[in-house]
């Protein structure tokens, strides 16, 4: 059998304070993803998950423990600058603010700014832009100026750019956080055709529950430990448990646990709006049959 794409063991984190204290952030964390997954990893502010996120990407370094993507040790000491090079290619990464990755002054520009920096032909860089811009939904804003675009079109346009270094992982960082409903929904969207059409491992940090639903795999970290891994209908099925770690559950969860405890026998998984519908329309065919 295979490794896993990410493999990471006993991985712990703790940042500095005055006075040469250390506060723990992340605590001997071991856990795998598989390549072409798709895993959301849902936590209250200061649960570790964006620490994480870039430990992956090195932009961190761990205080202990060993980090393994596609079979190359991250962590080792001797890693090379090729190493890190290497690795900033294959995981690309989305921030939750999308003008701290905007660097140009025109879309196409923005985009190709990564292929440029690899040192790719022009002929390639141009079919990477042109099918990055394609993925995301933005070919016909290739000539517009970033600062002139919604929030939900300047983040599809950085993951556009991430896109165009073809990278085999992407990290959204709270990549939604700062749009509006409708951007957040063009974003995952974007997210999900990644993963599904394109086969590229998605890590997706939020807190946002519904979000995380769309994910095949959740992970719930809490005071930097995972308290909980599984499918969404595993996790969401334990409403007091990700409310003790400070988290909800996706709305239509909470409504089809309160019609449960309102003595409505609803039986099914629920944390989806069509799976929601589909447990309480069968629950009213079953009561008139």
């Amino acid at each position: 059998m295979s490794e896993a794409f990410i493999k990471i063991e006993n991985l712990s984190y703790a940042y500095s304070e005055d006075e040469g204290r250390s506060v723990p952030v992340l605590r001997d964390v071991s856990l795998e993803i598989e390549r072409g997954e798709y895993v959301a990893i849902l936590g209250h502010n200061g649960s570790g998950k964006s620490t994480l996120a870039k430990l992956l990407n090195l932009i961190l370094t761990p205080t202990s423990g060993r980090i393994r993507i596609d079979g190359m040790d991250i962590t080792a000491p001797d890693l090379s600058e090729d190493d890190l090079y290497a690795l900033r290619r294959k995981v690309g990464m989305v921030f939750q603010n999308p003008d701290n990755q905007l660097v140009a002054t025109i879309v196409e520009e923005d985009v190709a700014f990564g292929p440029e920096n690899l040192g790719l032909p022009q002929e390639e860089i141009r079919r990477r832009v042109d099918e990055a811009l394609a993925t995301v939904g933005m070919s016909e804003y290739a000539d517009h100026e970033p600062h002139r675009l919604s929030g939900g079109q300047k983040q599809r346009i950085a993951i556009a750019g991430i896109i165009a270094m073809l990278p085999e992982c992407m990290i959204f960082d709270e990549s939604t956080a700062m749009l509006d409903p409708v951007g957040r929904k063009d974003v995952l969207k974007t997210i999900e055709k990644l993963n599904r059409e394109k086969g590229i491992t998605v890590l997706t940090i939020t807190h946002y529950m519904n979000e995380a639903a769309k994910a095949d795999r959740v992970i719930v970290l809490d005071d930097g430990k995972i308290l909980a891994e599984g499918t969404p209908a595993e996790i969401f099925a334990k409403p007091e448990l990700l409310r003790s770690a400070g988290l909800d559950v996706p709305q239509c969860s909470a409504l089809v646990e309160g019609l449960r405890d309102a003595g409505f026998a609803l039986a099914g998984d629920c944390y989806s709006p069509t799976l929601c519908a589909d447990v309480i329309c069968r629950y009213l065919e079953e009561k008139r049959s």
